[in-house]
């Protein structure tokens, strides 16, 4: 009988027979079965102060010890059925009311890491949507902010202050660390492994269209952010080893900046790209790079495969060390550039990961957060890091492709044959139009 019903659907002999097959003996399910009436909503309430009362504090401490242990298993199995009875919040089992900070007592039962949040009538949760038109509309968004960083950077190259009257900035790092020539092609040559790391998250995530657009609508905010300090104000250049100058009158014609910014955009400002600007300090973009690659490995990989964890943030460290070491960026560039990225890329998943924090004011989200509340109206709690295999990726692509085949097949192909077969029906409205007017044409041709 268990089978074929959910546990909340268990009567007192379903209890008995579970508790049976769990090995506790005839003294114990006489005592929680007989005696108290025990069934299957009983277990999934049961909780730790229920062990600490009667009937369940006579049991010997073996039988306590291994019903509490064969009870939450029960419990995390089936997560579902505890929101259903209002046993558990969604997602998150913490939350506020009148200014009191309150904790769920079933909390320990949920494995927020692993579970989608939504939730369906029927105890299943939901697939989650990738949606991926707002995945290419934070894409073109990110492109159109590299497009306006690439003219910024233009712009502040040709406001480069003059060497020989601004003198580097003190700075704690540069004034004690010696120039090492070779650092910043290092700096982007990690940056190149990162790229890499990531690119490999996204083939194999199952949410690999919520990962892109998240990551494209951050580090387009980031940067957007950085045209904005950039142009404002300019500082000197942060070492005698750089040669920035203003580029010739000559070459201040439009064009001539939007060629140089085409440039920059097709390079992507990387220096092994044969890209070499001034001017762009305040603040590190390649910082920025790094950070948000980071973070978003580290987010979106298992927790117990640390040694990838490890290893990107050896890389981004390692990357900043490299940015200083080449002197091509004032210490204070790194740290707001590292604090700006990190915080926005935590409260950006704080606010996605407890949808409960919009709901409770919808309109002040949208008015405060368009960009977030639009590309995040989909999204219910934590994306699950699920990751697909290689065989299930050629069967999505098959699929796609098969999909792609009928929709021709079914839609396109039938409706241009219809308009054809209407076309060359001589009832059919515009032909009789197109033929009248054919006659007229010829009629006023005879009276001439």
């Amino acid at each position: 009988m268990q089978n074929s019903r959910t546990i909340v659907d268990w009567s007192v002999q379903d209890t008995a027979d579970w508790l049976d097959k769990e090995g506790f003996d005839a003294e114990v399910i006489r005592n929680l079965c007989e005696e108290n009436r025990l069934n299957g909503k009983c277990l999934l309430a049961l909780n730790e102060s229920d062990f600490t009362q009667e009937p369940l504090n006579k049991l010997s401490l073996r039988d306590r010890k291994c019903l509490y242990i064969s009870c939450r298993t029960l419990q995390r199995e089936n997560q579902s059925l505890l929101l259903d009875l209002g046993l558990l919040d969604l997602p998150n089992s913490s939350y506020y009311s009148h200014n009191h900070y309150h904790k769920n007592e079933y909390s320990d039962y949920f494995d927020s890491e692993h579970v989608s949040p939504p939730i369906s009538e029927d105890g299943r949760f939901q697939k989650l949507k990738p949606e991926k038109t707002k995945a290419l509309i934070a894409f073109l968004y990110l492109v159109m902010v590299t497009w306006i960083t690439a003219f910024v950077m233009v712009i502040v190259h040709e406001r480069v202050p003059d060497m020989q009257k601004y003198p580097p900035l003190p700075d704690i790092f540069l004034d004690n660390v010696p120039h090492i020539p070779w650092a910043f092609d290092m700096c982007e040559v990690t940056g190149t492994f990162l790229f890499t790391m990531w690119m490999f998250v996204l083939f194999f995530h199952k949410h690999r269209f919520i990962l892109m657009r998240r990551f494209f609508a951050l580090s387009g905010t980031v940067f957007l952010l950085r045209c904005v300090t950039m142009i404002i104000t300019s500082l000197s250049v942060p070492g005698a080893h750089l040669q920035c100058k203003p580029p010739p009158h000559t070459a201040q014609d439009l064009a001539s900046k939007l060629s140089r910014a085409y440039f920059i955009w097709c390079g992507a400002g990387m220096s092994i790209q044969g890209v070499r600007t001034c001017g762009d300090y305040m603040f590190s973009g390649h910082t920025v790079a790094l950070t948000m690659l980071n973070f978003f490995i580290t987010e979106y990989t298992p927790r117990p495969i640390y040694y990838v964890h490890t290893i990107s943030w050896m890389l981004n460290m390692f990357g900043i060390f490299f940015i200083l070491a080449a002197h091509e960026h004032y210490s204070i560039d790194v740290f707001v550039a590292f604090y700006i990225t990190s915080r926005l890329f935590l409260y950006y998943h704080t606010l996605s990961n407890n949808q409960a924090l919009m709901q409770r004011d919808s309109n002040r989200t949208k008015i405060w957060f368009p960009l977030f509340s639009y590309f995040e109206s989909g999204v219910e709690g934590i994306v699950p890091n699920e990751y697909e295999t290689v065989s299930d990726i050629c069967n999505n692509l098959w699929n796609f492709c098969r999909d792609m085949v009928n929709t021709v097949k079914t839609k396109i192909i039938p409706v241009r044959e219809s308009a054809k077969r209407s076309l060359t029906n001589v009832n059919h409205p515009l032909v009789q139009r197109i033929g009248s007017c054919t006659s007229f044409g010829n009629a006023n041709t005879k009276v001439e």
